[in-house]
């Protein structure tokens, strides 16, 4: 029993691999169960007792592209209620998750307006629950008053998100010689960001406090 659960779980894995690696090379409308399988190094039938169908093997390529960051915010005692410590931890997590999965997300860019519709929900609900987790994070700061009350999380967590999807397709796009690191990019996108929605003065970043 054992065995075979441990089986279906590496042909499970090695599924979600072939069909990162099939959405990033064709798209979501070009990949097909069939070539997603062949990558796989199992049948149709195989894939279908573990998929229904394209769009949750779609589903179950983002949401393990979000482990890492879903781990990290599940547990709510491992935030410092120090903004820009755990705004800094997150854009860290997000950004590694973003380089680890270039290629599949150049690919949604590109096509993002041929997306079929269910493709496109597939993909609004597995990155869902990761900016609910951030949500909830800045509201509870504003409850506690580091945050300013009038300020609306949603909106802002997109816009946070979007600074470090922007700064790592450029950089690793290298479209023109920068002089600074990618870590100086993600540690001005968070002294930025913290200070347009903390309730107190935010102190100035130093170079130290940048690597530690």
């Amino acid at each position: 029993m054992t065995k075979n659960i441990r089986s279906s779980t590496l042909t499970r894995t090695r599924l979600i691999a072939a069909a990162s690696q099939v959405f990033a090379s064709l798209g979501v409308q070009g990949a097909t169960t069939r070539e997603i399988a062949r990558v796989a190094g199992v049948n149709e039938v195989t894939l279908f007792r573990h998929f229904a169908s394209k769009e949750q093997l779609l589903k179950a390529v983002i949401e393990n592209a979000l482990t890492l960051q879903i781990e990290a915010l599940a547990h709510p005692e491992t935030w410092t209620q120090n903004l820009r410590v755990d705004l800094r931890r997150y854009a860290k997590l997000y950004n590694s998750m973003l380089e680890a999965q270039e290629d599949l997300i150049r690919t949604f860019i590109g096509e993002a307006k041929r997306h079929p519709e269910a493709a496109k929900q597939v993909i609004q609900e597995a990155v869902q629950p990761l900016s609910e987790k951030l949500i909830a994070y800045l509201q509870s700061c504003q409850k506690n008053g580091t945050v300013r009350p009038e300020f609306d999380p949603v909106p802002a967590v997109d816009m946070f998100t979007g600074m470090l999807l922007a700064g790592m397709l450029c950089h690793n796009a290298k479209l023109k010689n920068k002089n600074y690191s990618r870590d100086e990019y993600i540690d001005t996108c968070v002294d930025i960001f913290v200070r347009g929605i903390s309730l107190a003065p935010v102190p100035v970043l130093s170079t130290n406090s940048i690597h530690n």
